[in-house]
C-alpha cells in the first residue's frame, strides 16, 4: 500500500537510525568510517596517540588501521566517535575557511566548554560525552541545536 506524501507544513517523517548494536550495520559503514577517520587525522595534524585515543583504540590498533592491516569491524563505541569527528569536520568547514577550519581543532579555546584546552585536548579527556558537546557547540554556532 503506498504511503501518502507530506502535505505541506507537516512535520518530516521521523529520520531512521542505523542499529549501531548490529555487527552487519557496523561492517556496511566500516570502511567508509576508517577512510573517513585516516584521512580526519592528516587534516587535523593528530599524532598517532591522539588518534588512537579519539577513535577509542590502542595506538597498536590505530597503526595497524594505518597500514590496512587490520580486519575487524569498528565497535558501537567507535562509529560514535567516528560519526561525532565527521560531524565537527563538516561543520566547521561549513563555517570556516579550509585552513582554519582543520586548525580550529588544534587551537586553544576559552569557551567555558573547552576551559582553555584545545577541542581535541577536550575531546580525548572527555571521551566520547565531550566529542559529543564539540559536535553540538560547532552545529550552536552554525545557527542550529
Amino acid at each position: 500500500m503506498p504511503t501518502a506524501s507530506p502535505t505541506p507544513g507537516s512535520a518530516p517523517a521521523p529520520r531512521r537510525i542505523a542499529d549501531l548494536s548490529r555487527e552487519e550495520t557496523r561492517a556496511e559503514l566500516n570502511d567508509a568510517a576508517i577512510e573517513a577517520i585516516l584521512k580526519l587525522a592528516d587534516f587535523w595534524r593528530l599524532k598517532s596517540r591522539e588518534a588512537a585515543l579519539l577513535l577509542g583504540e590502542s595506538e597498536r590498533t590505530w597503526f595497524r588501521i594505518k597500514a590496512n592491516q587490520w580486519d575487524q569491524v569498528l565497535s558501537q563505541d567507535n562509529l560514535t566517535r567516528a560519526s561525532a569527528m565527521i560531524g565537527i569536520f563538516k561543520g566547521l568547514h561549513l563555517l570556516f575557511s579550509d585552513p582554519l577550519a582543520d586548525e580550529w581543532v588544534r587551537t586553544r579555546n576559552n569557551d567555558p566548554l573547552f576551559g582553555g584546552l584545545s577541542p581535541v585536548e577536550f575531546m580525548i579527556q572527555g571521551g566520547i560525552e565531550a566529542m559529543l558537546d564539540t559536535r553540538r557547540y560547532i552545529d550552536a554556532l552554525r545557527g542550529g541545536l
